[in-house]
């Protein structure tokens, strides 16, 4: 299922905290499918690093811009006929609105939000690890605060737990996505 060979392109969007193995996941499903990855993080403008790296949450009038931009390569990936994958924390159900509007006037493109969901002490453990982020393991709560749990109206979000190994996880998710293609 590479993008060239793709009937209708996808764009799967790897959403969840930070911490929740976005970046792992999205990095074996880009191997697997030949699609192209955006890591969503390095479309954050300056600011925002610098705001998260001293401890402080985005607000939402700061993630806007961020979004829009991870929008735009989204549109961009459906247009050309390619399919991708993209990580974004996409914690507000307004968020991911906004990247829902990147596939206005695309019919033809299949859109998935795959909610990588673990429990508090899991992420707190993994981010605690991390030594190479600028996210601060301090703002796990602010995330976790932030996160809006995909609601019943949101037909195209799935939730995958992140408990078992990546390549584990990265199956499921894997699976998960062909059931909506």
């Amino acid at each position: 299922m590479s993008s060239e060979t793709a009937a209708r392109p996808q764009i799967v969007v790897l959403m969840g905290v930070s911490g929740s193995g976005k970046s792992t996941v999205a990095g074996i499903l880009a191997t697997r499918l030949g699609w192209d990855l955006l890591e969503g993080d390095d479309l954050h403008p300056p600011a925002n690093i610098a705001k998260m790296h001293a401890g402080h949450a985005l607000t939402d009038a700061d993630r806007r811009p961020w979004l829009e931009a991870i929008a735009r390569w989204m549109s961009g990936e459906v247009t050309a006929g390619r399919s991708g994958l993209v990580t974004c924390s996409a914690l507000k159900h307004s968020y991911r609105d906004i990247l829902r509007q990147a596939m206005t006037g695309h019919p033809e493109a299949v859109l998935t939000f795959v909610h990588l969901t673990g429990s508090r002490e899991l992420l707190q453990h993994r981010l605690t690890a991390r030594m190479d982020h600028f996210m601060p393991p301090g703002l796990l709560d602010s995330q976790l605060d932030t996160l809006e749990a995909p609601a019943t109206d949101e037909h195209d979000v799935v939730s995958i737990e992140i408990g078992p190994p990546p390549a584990e996880v990265a199956a499921a998710t894997l699976t998960a996505i062909q059931a909506r293609a």
